[in-house]
């Protein structure tokens, strides 16, 4: 079956077809980085203007660079949710309106299921059943995975995201927007063990978590070293960037291993933004690799939002067959395990 997917939940626009005999065949994504940049966060109204402007070109160069023609196109997968709600009414909009006039198919994917499967599109994917961190901008969760649609959710922030309070502290050491691939940058020139950042909620039972306080405690850290200009001296930005990295990472390090030995499963697949981060995947492999587990992750360009891990997933669900009726229905918010499984 091969399936168009479309990716508009937040600030990227992404395409992608997807073929569940040949696999990927194209993809595209056009982010608006640029634009948000100067506001320092997603202005949501110009996020689902740029969509608008983007989305139809992008389409057609994926199907150009598929060599497939729209009648060769067999269904279509949009992000129905979470997300922002005019980004989303964008995509879903334009999804299922060329399913209508294709007379094919559609079907609304769950923006973090689409994340939890994006590993599925690597060579070698994980097998189920497995234990998902789904760490983004929005969402810091674990989940339980027995197959597509089988999620139990065993813990998740109780405030701010990981990738949130990355933005976050990389607003209080005045870097650019998105925050979190620059305070990793930022972190490399650190100095390891000058400042030590709390470990939020590792000394006590369960799987959720907690970033605020952390957040807090790097506010206090920078104000507390800051110089004539407001700042602290680069070095020390640079100190404080690796011990932040340090604790989100150890901190997530910690529950992924609590929530192995918790289920008894040998595999840990990490997805979302967060996910590319080179100190969190060293983390967990030499973490797991003591318990003899294993750690999957897409490669980078499938851990930001991409239209590829839509179009799988969808796929997956329209060969099951699942669909979407005529009503276009987008979910701001949506419990992930509340889907269906296949």
């Amino acid at each position: 079956m091969r399936v168009l997917g479309i990716e508009t939940s937040c600030d990227e626009t992404g395409i992608a077809l997807y073929d569940t005999r040949e696999g990927l065949l194209a993809h595209d994504l056009y982010s608006q980085i640029a634009l948000h940049s100067e506001y320092g966060g997603v202005v949501p109204e110009l996020a689902s203007r740029d969509h608008v402007r983007k989305i139809l070109p992008l389409i057609k160069d994926v199907l150009a660079r598929a060599q497939t023609d729209v009648s060769q196109v067999e269904g279509i997968a949009y992000t129905a949710g979470p997300g922002l709600v005019g980004a989303l009414m964008v995509g879903a909009s334009v999804g299922r309106s060329l399913a209508y006039a294709w007379k094919v198919p559609a079907i609304g994917v769950h923006h973090m299921e689409g994340h939890l499967l994006a590993p599925m599109l690597e060579e070698q994917p994980p097998e189920f059943p497995f234990v998902a961190l789904l760490v983004s901008g929005g969402h810091t969760q674990l989940v339980k995975v027995g197959g597509i649609g089988l999620y139990q959710l065993l813990g998740e922030s109780l405030d701010d995201a990981a990738g949130e309070a990355f933005d976050k502290a990389a607003k209080m050491l005045d870097l650019d927007y998105p925050g979190g691939p620059h305070v990793a940058r930022l972190a490399e020139s650190g100095t390891l063990g000058r400042f030590t950042f709390p470990r939020p909620m590792v000394d006590r039972p369960g799987l959720d978590f907690s970033f605020s306080g952390l957040k807090t405690y790097t506010l206090n850290t920078v104000a507390e070293h800051k110089g004539p200009d407001g700042l602290p001296d680069e070095q020390t930005c640079a100190d404080i960037a690796r011990a932040f990295e340090e604790a989100v990472v150890s901190t997530l390090v910690i529950k992924c291993r609590r929530a192995l030995e918790q289920t008894g499963y040998p595999r840990l697949v990490i997805a979302g933004g967060v996910s590319a981060n080179k100190r969190l995947r060293a983390g967990l492999e030499q973490a797991l690799r003591k318990i003899g587990a294993q750690v999957f992750y897409a490669r980078h360009e499938f851990c930001t939002d991409n239209g590829a891990m839509i179009a799988y997933a969808g796929a997956q669900r329209l060969a099951a067959g699942q669909t979407e009726g005529l009503a276009i229905n987008v979910r701001p918010r949506w419990p992930l395990d509340s889907l269906p499984p296949i």
